[in-house]
């Protein structure tokens, strides 16, 4: 059979030249630069292709098209009904009032005395009835 031994100066060589190393600095290669900058770029990259899948999303669907409309001060004891039968005789209120909180998007029918609210043209006194 065989013995084996452990030399205690093994490990005094090992614990010394431990305390006599130096950290050694981080160097970047070419090719490590290269990957960091990608790195970096990637999340700028897809947030602009993000905004132009869903950007081009929004034109074909037609939502941004662009809506005239006149603005009216709401007076104190005005409701959205009364400024609807107001602004469009002809029409239903029912429908004027949802294109009004639409075009202002408003989340329910509370409006302030004072504030300015937008109506389409389309619903106005000068545009022709339907």
């Amino acid at each position: 059979m065989s013995t084996i031994s452990i030399q205690a100066p093994l490990t005094a060589s090992v614990t010394a030249a431990a305390r006599r190393s130096v950290p050694t600095r981080l160097r970047l290669t070419v090719r490590g630069r290269r990957l960091l900058a990608t790195l970096a770029a990637a999340p700028v990259i897809a947030g602009i292709a993000v905004s132009l899948l869903a950007g081009g999303s929004a034109i074909a669907s037609g939502q941004s098209a662009p809506v005239a409309f006149e603005t009216v001060t709401v007076l104190p004891g005005d409701t959205l009904w009364s400024i609807a039968a107001e602004a469009a005789p002809g029409s239903d209120p029912r429908e004027v009032i949802d294109a009004i909180r639409r075009l202002n998007n408003l989340p329910s029918g509370m409006i302030q005395a004072g504030a300015s609210i937008a109506i389409p043209t389309a619903y106005s006194e000068t545009a022709p009835a339907e």
